[in-house]
């Protein structure tokens, strides 16, 4: 698995130390140094919609705005997303049979993950 994380992002670190106390493997990817690819940016759009992709609180979105975050097609909003990681609401985990989260709700993980 990988978990697109950031280390100064509490609920980052809350979903590593979730995974951790449950065995789980998983490759931390720094998600400012390197976002997640366009292909599983389309397949977290595919799983969970255009809403729970982008980091609403965020300087980066603040910086857009959401007028014109709204008026972006899928294409040009996948590709804002692969360029800046700090868009991407995070932590962001990818598991192995390509099944997407982002943010942290333990119920949730929990239902995916087993």
């Amino acid at each position: 698995m990988k978990l697109y994380s950031y280390s100064s992002c509490s609920t980052c670190r809350k979903a590593l130390s979730w995974l951790n106390e449950r065995g789980r493997g998983v490759e931390v990817i720094d998600i400012t140094q390197q976002p997640p690819t366009r292909a599983e940016l389309a397949l977290a759009l595919e799983q969970l919609g255009r809403k729970r992709l982008f980091n609403t609180s965020g300087m980066s979105y603040r910086a857009l705005g959401s007028v014109a975050v709204a008026a972006m097609t899928d294409e040009q909003a996948l590709a804002a997303l692969a360029a800046d990681g700090k868009l991407i609401k995070r932590p962001v985990l990818i598991t192995d049979d390509q099944r997407v989260l982002t943010g942290f709700n333990s119920d949730e993980w929990q239902a995916l993950l087993g």
